[in-house]
């Protein structure tokens, strides 16, 4: 793929065959993002995992200190009588059985992640063909099925995010914004490669981490040292 010479110009301060410490990746990604708008910084984990294997699949969830600069819209699934703890705590978008049904039938997604109160599983299983696909369906996995709804939609608007891995045995996830400098995007890696270390399947055998990179939309990548 061919690169202007932005690109070019800020690539040529990394060096590729170089792993650095996480204090100087989280300093170089913010310094050589080419792009000319404010771009999301993102990091990507190599894993030694077999993910063919239920046993070692890997995810999780974890509040960011400085969240993720991306804000979320959160729909909450909660029976009539919770639906104004849910407005309160800052769920774009509230609802129960009527608000299912609406989906189901016009298929329409306005939310980006969604949470639900236990007694509401079993009708939002009827939309679930359509939630789960689009990794939206609620699971108590990553936290998203819980009696304590208000306290799911304000850590999810605050920074918490859920991850996973995928079929190629790698994590990805944006961890803030170039113009956060370098030193609040140091905080949410170091918080998110914890997570991730936390997160090993017990199953999984030889090198866990096998490499770790932090980029910027556009941008060059930086290799990180485990």
């Amino acid at each position: 793929m061919a690169h202007g010479k932005r690109y070019q110009k800020r690539a040529a301060l990394v060096d590729s065959k170089k792993s650095y410490a996480l204090a100087d990746a989280a300093a170089l990604v913010v310094t050589t993002s080419p792009a000319r708008f404010d771009a999301s910084v993102e990091v990507h984990v190599r894993l030694g995992i077999d993910p063919k294997k239920g046993e070692q699949q890997v995810r999780g969830t974890v509040s960011l200190p400085h969240g993720t600069g991306k804000s979320k819209r959160v729909v909450a699934f909660v029976p009539a009588d919770r639906e104004a703890d849910a407005r309160a705590a800052g769920a774009d978008l509230v609802g129960g059985k009527e608000l299912i049904d609406q989906i189901r039938t016009t298929e329409h997604i306005e939310f980006d992640v969604a949470v639900a109160t236990p007694d509401l599983m079993k009708d939002l299983a009827t939309i679930a063909k359509i939630l789960g696909p689009r990794g939206l369906m609620p699971s108590p996995k990553n936290d998203t099925v819980t009696p304590k709804i208000a306290e799911a939609i304000r850590e999810l608007k605050g920074g918490r995010v859920a991850f996973k891995n995928d079929a190629t045995s790698n994590v990805h996830q944006i961890i803030g914004k170039a113009s956060w400098g370098a030193e609040k995007i140091l905080e949410n890696a170091t918080t998110f490669l914890d997570a991730i270390r936390r997160a090993k399947p017990p199953s999984a055998k030889g090198t866990y981490i096998q490499s770790a990179f932090l980029t910027t939309t556009m941008g060059p990548s930086v290799k990180v040292q485990l």
